[in-house]
């Protein structure tokens, strides 16, 4: 049992050592010319670098592992030494990922993926669109287990995510390599891990009350075997969960209940150590942060914080910074208070949309308001004029007025069929225009005349003839139309009667 602790205190004396390499700054730089590179997959890892495997005890063609922390924005590349325990070699900013912490459960969420996934050679793409790239495999086992979807997750190039990780072109190019030269080393597959943030007791109890704690708990039982043997876990699935370095006489199912499991006992007495150290970290922190809470920023707001990086690159490059910057820690009453404001803002909102919404509406019944009151007084207009014109004596039909400068020569009145054998009078060629009442005086006048001779010649009319020549006074029953002077009428003596032909 003395051997096993001491053993298990070796191992975290490891621990504590490697973690020193965290640190350097020299780790994220790369070093490389992509103009000056004349094949993508065939890119050697740089002097530099071979120089640091040196110092280290590593070898070129030795195992890798690639752990990303999303919070922090940050991918690590680990390198296993010749006692085969894994160092970093490279801590690498990641350009862009997209969404928020926590799994990708879906196609089109826009997360990238959280969890352990086994990387072969197969998965490597030289031809990718975004430079370089590596498929993550989601969904993995687990991720199937729990019905998630999803397809094309990527580590790759061109600073550009929508559900991937996204780094330089340059460190695509490094990460590469590194890849390369581990498969080329006899690597079957390489180890992806990608936690939301690095799985310390402060930064579980910051984000206590995250509704995917449990998951990340789940995800810490993984992160804290490597921390303690400093190689990848081997990782299975059971009962839809992950567990870790587990041995079992059955075969694990994924969706099936797990089987009886045991832990390595060396492994064992390194945990509990662990665990313990973990517990009093824990609890300290929970004091520090109690009574706030951590509130994740957005996609947008990450962005926002390095919106000035995007100057002078391509529309494409789009990178995101990191949650921490962009995050914040509040008390409950400022959360309490910024809720007020933000129920106000959007109280006001509505306001002024409900006020909009009406102005809307009164300009709409105005409108329609000034249509009715111009029709209205069209139709009283057109009422007056036609009412102007009835008051001037135009009826319905439109009477012409009389044109002076026009003559209107009126044709005589027709005689009834008796008097067609009666004498004619011939009208002057020019006759003025006269009255009517002048006209029919000179017809009467004329057929007096005829009928005077015709009585003439009869001795027994010529008394009634004689009486008819005189003018009849005030108390006669005929009046007598007085002779018109402007009207000049000219006599012709009467034709006789056919029957008078024969007569001498």
């Amino acid at each position: 049992m003395r051997l096993i602790v001491l053993a298990a205190v070796s191992l975290l004396a490891v621990v504590t050592a490697g973690c020193t390499n965290e640190t350097l700054d020299s780790f994220d730089k790369v070093d490389v010319d992509i103009s000056k590179v004349s094949s993508k997959t065939g890119y050697q890892l740089s002097p530099a670098v071979l120089s640091k495997f040196s110092k280290m005890n590593i070898d070129r063609s030795s195992p890798i592992m690639l752990r990303i922390l999303k919070e922090e924005g940050r991918l690590e590349v680990w390198k296993a030494d010749r006692s085969n325990r894994f160092q970093m070699v490279r801590n690498y900013k990641i350009c862009a990922w997209s969404g928020k912490l926590g799994p990708k459960t879906k196609e089109g969420d826009r997360q990238a993926p959280e969890g352990f996934y086994p990387l072969s050679r197969g998965q490597m793409n030289p031809n990718s669109s975004y430079y370089l790239a590596i498929n993550t495999g989601f969904p993995n086992t687990y991720d199937r287990a729990n019905r998630a979807s999803g397809t094309n997750l990527m580590i790759h190039g061109a600073c550009s995510s929508s559900g991937c990780y996204s780094m330089t072109d340059e460190q695509m190019l490094e990460i590469f390599a590194f890849a390369r030269d581990a498969f080329d080393g006899g690597q079957k597959a390489v180890q992806l891990q990608a936690f939301p943030f690095r799985m310390t007791a402060e930064n579980m109890a910051r984000h206590r009350d995250n509704p995917n704690i449990e998951f990340w708990k789940m995800l810490k039982v993984g992160w804290d075997h490597f921390e303690i043997t400093k190689r990848p876990p081997e990782v299975n699935v059971c009962e839809g969960k992950y567990v870790f370095n587990q041995q079992a006489d059955k075969p694990f199912s994924p969706a099936g209940a797990c089987p009886a499991m045991t832990t390595p006992s060396s492994l064992d007495v390194a945990l509990s150590s662990y665990n313990k150290t973990y517990a009093t970290a824990y609890a300290k922190a929970m004091s520090k942060y109690q009574g706030t809470v951590w509130i994740e920023p957005s996609e947008a707001q990450r962005k926002a914080i390095v919106a000035d990086q995007r100057k002078g690159r391509e529309l494409a490059y789009a990178p995101t910074g990191n949650s921490l910057d962009a995050g914040k820690l509040m008390t409950q009453q400022e959360i309490e208070a910024q809720k007020r404001k933000a129920e106000e803002a959007e109280k006001r909102k509505l306001e002024a949309e409900e006020r909009a919404k009406q102005a809307v509406e009164q300009a709409r019944l105005d409108a329609e308001q000034k249509k009715v009151k111009e029709a209205e007084d069209l139709a009283a207009d057109v009422a007056a004029e036609k009412a102007q014109k009835q008051a001037h004596g135009a009826g319905a039909l439109p009477v012409p007025e009389e044109n002076p400068g026009v003559t209107v020569v009126e044709k005589p009145e027709k005689k009834p069929f008796w008097k067609l054998w009666a004498a004619k009078e011939e009208q002057p060629a020019k006759a003025a225009p006269v009255a009517e009442a002048s006209q029919q005086a000179g017809e009467a006048k004329a057929d007096a005349g005829q009928q005077a001779q015709k009585e003439a010649r009869n001795p027994a009319t010529a008394a009634s003839a004689e009486k008819a020549k005189k003018p009849v006074d005030a108390a006669g029953t005929q009046p007598v139309p007085e002779e018109n002077p402007a009207v000049e009428v000219v006599e012709q003596a009467p034709k006789k009667p056919f029957w008078k032909f024969w007569q001498k």
